[in-house]
């Protein structure tokens, strides 16, 4: 009985050891979204504008990260017009901002095609709303870090 105790409390001791390291690799404090730069718009295939830019984000930790991931949804004056997935291997500096450069086709079929060239070209302002996630690697522990960020912008072709 007791050699089966020992086995028990030494097996626990060493479950709750490696729990306590796989959460002391999780960051303290969330990657920060703080918004769009450099926003371009292309000429893409089949009449389909190209939009690209440069995500911004801050890594307030003291640790060093690995960006793996970048899924972002846009909303342009609440209707979708563009998806970005992108796989990633993006080297964070602890507590640093840093971009990641983005690109995503934008669909003109939710916003009507005329009128959107139209407002464009007339550098018409649009409600533009980014919802999605980053996945960051700390220490080989892949989180899963969701954002939404929303600005109004003048966009020109």
């Amino acid at each position: 009985m007791i050699a089966y105790l020992k086995k028990v409390i030494s097996v626990s001791t060493v479950v709750v050891f490696i729990l306590l390291m796989a959460f002391s690799c999780v960051p303290k404090e969330e990657v920060v979204f703080k918004g769009v730069k450099n926003i371009s718009i292309e000429p893409g295939k089949e009449n389909e504008p190209i939009l690209k830019a440069d995500a911004l984000f801050y890594n307030p930790n003291k640790v060093k990260m690995k960006l793996k991931e970048i899924y972002v949804d846009v909303m342009v004056n609440g209707k979708p017009s563009a998806h970005v997935r992108q796989q990633l291997k993006v080297s964070i500096p602890a507590e640093s901002d840093f971009s990641v450069p983005v690109a995503a086709q934008l669909s003109l079929k939710e916003l009507g095609l005329l009128d959107t060239i139209v407002n464009l070209l007339g550098g018409k302002k649009y409600q533009l709303q980014y919802t999605g996630y980053v996945r960051i690697a700390v220490h080989g522990v892949t989180i899963k870090v969701p954002f939404t960020y929303q600005e109004e912008l003048r966009l020109r072709l």
